[in-house]
């Protein structure tokens, strides 16, 4: 194809989009550059070459707010959701067409003012696409968190999908669409390629969604009553009862503390600030405390309410570093002890600590809140259970509540990374084919957390007020902080050292060169350095695991997302991936100690090795690896 064949191809693909674009704003701006003969922008936005539009997995969609087909705007969002409304008709006749339809449309605050692109006109237009196809759809009313959702579909028993808009913790200027199945699981393989094939066959608009969107305003100029506020109430409370009901997680730690300790010493009481990070979760939080019988946290004033814009964070994810500083100086000017966070969808769940001795503030890794969780659900709910109990966690995540398992006679298992699978292997543990277990406790590194059964995805909400009463507990009853409790933990059962971080890898090969040079041909390393290898797993395109009989490994495996992990002699595993949503090679390393054992001296063990494994594995230099201060 010529140069000249290539420009008026862009030109019709570009002229065809605005045909379809129900967004007067992202409309008028891809006229505008067809106007001016803005080639070098049309060409990003409608790029020649692959890929030629957004790619619907990791749960659904996640892309920057812009015009055309490699962005989240209005038009993507009524593609997909044409798709999908396809797939479930399709899935709804598989099973005798017998089952009932609908669907549950949750949204968050994020937007785009320059094009007009907001989480609640997707929601709206994912609404008026699935009640198109005949699913009746209930719109909840308002911003609301992610577990919202995710609960809403599981506790509709005729419920056959679900659709959050958000895009979690990413950068402002992202958006996303995260899709919900039956059970109240993010979408697995195979429904989420049948989903995506679905998709490419309902690119065209069944009808004018604008036309239809601007008559509904005019009936009801309040743009709210588009949403089912009954059914958000009644859910809602739904959700908060289900944490205090029979069967929940609330264990009254605060009342018990109250009646036990004396006027003089309900000082030692710990007082919380909360941030939403200016996300949705505050409201929600306060309620969440109200069913715990927890006393009212202090709210950052700065982060409290939604904001769009994220002005107080560079992004608007508890992990990143710095993301909870002004939630520690506000803490420190109103003379609190702890912080606790959710991200601006509330699904995730940060906390910090300031020792009331010597100041100092330490935030809690993912593993070691995890830890803290785990044990706590085990103490409380697992250790007198008549039912076989059970935990899970992602792969890369620490293997120090596994120990736990270990010594306290429970089930842990791992999964693949994401709560897609860690809540799907959970509801197979529940099952009677998976042993009728309670399943108390999933979680990944990255500050994702489900306590129970009340959600079947991670949930910041309700690991907020289970986090809470064991602050509680851990200050009244053993008189100690978070900090030093975890390092009792850590005497008992060993410490757990970890280096977890991750190099910018812009360009995709350059990971298949590395994971092709780990595996060798499959005759894989026996050494890296001086360090030993016990065992070797492969989970990518050749999958292959040395610990079982026919070397095939238990857990999925993927060609576009590989991992390989590495067991050595001495303890250590180290496991090396590809994100599957940014240009990111991660590596995540943990050395155990055993009890007894000094943090300082695995610590210094680690450091070492760390070093020689990074270098010899990776070869960041040669590679043009950006490695990421911590």
């Amino acid at each position: 194809m010529s140069d000249e064949q290539v420009v008026e191809h862009l030109y019709n693909i570009a002229r065809n989009w605005i045909t379809q674009d129900p967004n007067r704003t992202t409309r008028k701006h891809v006229e505008n550059l067809i106007e001016t003969d803005n080639i070098i922008e049309l060409g990003r936005l409608f790029p020649f070459r692959p890929p030629i539009r957004i790619g619907f997995g990791t749960a659904g969609l996640r892309a920057t707010m812009k015009p055309g087909p490699c962005g989240m705007n209005d038009l993507v969002v009524i593609q997909s959701t044409q798709g999908l409304a396809k797939y479930c008709l399709q899935h709804n006749l598989g099973l005798g067409g017998n089952k009932g339809f609908r669907a549950v449309v949750g949204y968050d605050h994020r937007a785009n003012e320059e094009y007009g692109l907001t989480s609640r006109n997707f929601a709206v237009l994912t609404k008026l696409v699935l009640e198109k196809a005949g699913i009746e759809t209930t719109l909840l009313h308002g911003y609301v968190p992610t577990p919202l959702v995710a609960f809403s579909v599981k506790s509709t028993p005729e419920c056959i999908v679900g659709v959050m808009v958000t895009a979690s913790h990413n950068p402002k200027t992202d958006n996303g669409y995260k899709v919900y199945w039956s059970d109240g699981v993010q979408i697995r393989p195979p429904n989420d390629k049948h989903i995506a094939n679905c998709i490419l066959e309902n690119l065209v608009p069944w009808i004018d969604y604008g036309a239809k969107l601007r008559s509904l305003n005019e009936r009801k100029p309040d743009s709210d009553q588009l949403s089912d506020r009954e059914d958000t109430v009644r859910l809602s409370k739904l959700y908060f009862q289900s944490l205090s009901n029979i069967g929940g997680l609330v264990t009254n730690q605060y009342e018990q503390a109250r009646k036990k300790l004396s006027i003089d010493d309900l000082d030692v009481l710990p007082k919380f600030a909360y941030t939403a990070m200016h996300g949705v979760g505050h409201p929600f939080a306060i309620k969440c405390f109200q069913h715990f019988h927890l006393p009212p946290f202090y709210s950052t004033p700065s982060q409290q309410n939604p904001d769009p814009q994220f002005p107080t964070v560079i992004f608007p994810n508890p992990e990143e570093k710095g993301a909870l500083n002004e939630s520690m100086e506000y803490a420190e000017t109103m003379g609190l002890d702890l912080v606790l966070a959710n991200d601006p969808d509330a699904d995730r769940l940060a906390v910090a600590e300031k020792d009331r001795i010597s100041g100092t503030w330490t935030v809690f890794t993912g593993d070691q809140t995890a830890v803290l969780l785990g044990h706590w659900m085990w103490e409380q709910f697992g250790k007198h259970s008549s039912r076989p109990v059970a935990m899970c966690a992602s792969t890369v995540s620490s293997k120090m509540l596994a120990a736990i398992a270990r010594a306290e006679g429970f089930r842990f298992d791992d999964t693949l990374t994401g709560f897609k699978y860690i809540s799907s292997h959970s509801e197979y543990l529940r099952s009677e084919a998976g042993g009728n277990h309670l399943v108390l406790f999933g979680y990944e590194e990255a500050i994702g957390y489900c306590c129970g059964d009340i959600v079947n995805d991670k949930d910041g909400i309700s690991a907020l007020g289970v986090f809470a009463e064991l602050c509680v507990w851990v200050y009244s009853q053993k008189r100690m902080n978070m900090v030093q409790y975890l390092q009792s933990l850590c005497d008992i059962y060993g410490e757990f050292v970890t280096n977890n971080g991750y190099y910018y890898c812009h360009d995709p090969t350059v990971v298949f060169q590395i994971m092709a040079k780990l595996r060798n041909g499959g005759k894989y390393l026996s050494k890296v350095g001086l360090y030993t290898i016990q065992s070797i797993r492969d989970l990518g395109a050749y999958p292959y695991d040395s610990t079982t009989l026919d070397h095939k490994p238990t857990l999925p495996t993927s060609k576009t997302s590989p991992m390989i992990t590495l067991t050595f002699t001495n303890g250590c595993i180290t496991q090396i991936r590809a994100s599957g949503t940014e240009p990111k090679l991660k590596y995540y390393i943990e050395l155990p100690g055993k009890p007894g054992v000094s943090k300082k001296l695995v610590q210094e063990e680690l450091d070492i090795m760390s070093d020689v494994l990074l270098e010899e594995l990776l070869e960041p230099t040669k590679h043009g690896l950006v490695k990421v201060k911590p």
